[in-house]
């Protein structure tokens, strides 16, 4: 894969640490795509893992990663703890888990939705380029599902090409 589908992420360095920023541009309304983000039905084709606890800002949630993932990727402590930080419904929603805050946030256009994902790494998060590939491939299935309604399955999915790409970038911005 030398041109992927979707525009890589930028990864920024500052004196909080690294963060990675994504853009993409979605032909559905907020509404679909918020859906997708929060419902745990939907996170199931493009997340990992699921989001356990109630839906509003402060609230403490657990993360267990779904059952193939943990085992396919030997993840020996499932269930992370984590929390919700915003909960605005259409246009906002951050959530913590282990260490890695994510920023979602989603704008109407006249064709749709424009979402940006930022997401800040924690001294414990895996390198850039392994995390930027990541969740590259977490978007792709994001918009394969909103825009079919089906996404291939999660478990099938080899981020392993982006990692080249992310490491790329991660050279350049060190």
């Amino acid at each position: 894969m030398t041109d992927p589908a979707h525009p890589l992420g930028q990864i920024q360095r500052d004196s909080d640490g690294v963060s990675l920023h994504y853009e993409r541009h979605l032909s559905h309304p907020p509404e679909r795509v918020w859906r997708a983000l929060t419902a745990s039905d939907q996170l199931r084709h493009w997340m990992p893992c699921n989001i356990v606890g109630p839906r509003e800002a402060g609230a403490e949630i657990v993360v267990p990663f779904w059952d193939d993932v943990a085992a396919k990727y030997n993840i020996e402590d499932p269930v992370l703890a984590g929390r919700i930080i915003t909960w605005d419904p259409y246009r906002s929603f951050a959530w913590q888990w282990d260490d890695e805050l994510l920023t979602y946030e989603l704008e109407p256009t006249p064709t749709g939705t424009r979402l940006t994902l930022v997401v800040r790494l924690g001294p414990k998060s895996p390198g850039a380029d392994q995390v930027g590939a990541g969740y590259h491939t977490c978007l792709d299935h994001l918009i394969a599902l909103v825009d079919t309604d089906e996404a291939p399955r999660f478990i099938d999915a080899d981020s392993g090409p982006y990692e080249t790409m992310y490491a790329a970038l991660n050279e350049q911005s060190s």
